[in-house]
């Protein structure tokens, strides 16, 4: 039996920050990962904030490259969230971007308790070639991806609906348990109860990636859901944590 959104709201609620790596031999003891990873200005930071419904969990920034660490959050006794600094960010110094797209791709490659990923794109530009290289590290590893498409608030409701069907043609060449959604992180009624509902799917099918379901119709109903909801509580547009793009080795 699939966990409730509202269970898995209120699972989520009681996330806690655990402590932050600036290398892989600082990671803490094993239990079962989720890794949040994006673009600088995805929304990254402002979408764990919602989900958690703690405001100030994962700190967002107007300043680009001023966090470059791997913070962990304990969300119960044999599983963390992962924020993992943002990528796309060129104006930081060499020796940075050299570490971090080392450390990054070493994580996702034999990180053995990361059980899945939520990527975050921009909806106004999804997939980028930095994306794809990411999606490319997930799929050697066979890692259950969960796409969101954030500030769907600022896109027309046809703008959303054309992008979001562009991603799914996109993520459609991956052979991956792979899905997609439209998300706002200030406009919590598009997509927040979708991905609890995501992820209560995944928990119920925790650790057997055999019994995955993947839902291949994300639906995008109400356009009028755009104007009716209006709050500032989450700031949709924080640089986010950032670094320079992974290789495309």
């Amino acid at each position: 039996m699939t966990l409730s959104t509202k269970d898995v709201q209120k699972m989520l609620q009681r996330t806690e920050f655990a402590t932050s790596a600036n290398d892989l031999k600082q990671l803490p003891e094993s239990r079962s990962e989720i890794a949040f990873a994006g673009r600088s200005n995805a929304g990254k930071s402002s979408a764990l904030n919602l989900i958690t419904s703690k405001r100030n969990l994962a700190r967002t920034s107007k300043t680009p490259g001023r966090t470059q660490l791997i913070n962990y959050f304990t969300v119960k006794d044999d599983l963390y969230l992962v924020d993992l600094p943002g990528y796309g960010y060129a104006k930081v110094p060499e020796r940075i971007r050299l570490h971090w797209q080392n450390i990054l791709q070493n994580y996702f490659e034999s990180r053995e308790t990361l059980d899945m990923l939520i990527m975050l794109v921009d909806s106004r530009h999804p997939l980028t070639e930095l994306d794809l290289q990411m999606l490319h590290w997930c799929e050697f590893r066979e890692l259950p991806t969960h796409v969101l498409l954030t500030k769907a608030d600022k896109l027309s409701r046809n703008e959303a609906f054309k992008n979001l069907q562009r991603a799914k043609k996109q993520l459609a060449e991956f052979e991956m348990p792979l899905t997609v959604q439209l998300f706002s992180s200030t406009k919590p009624e598009i997509g927040l109860d979708e991905l609890y509902g995501y992820l209560g799917e995944w928990l119920d099918f925790y650790g057997n990636p055999d019994n995955f379901i993947e839902d291949d119709e994300n639906e995008f109903d109400d356009a009028a859901e755009f104007d009716e909801f209006d709050t500032n509580e989450f700031d949709e547009d924080d640089s986010d944590d950032v670094l320079e793009e992974p290789s495309s080795k």
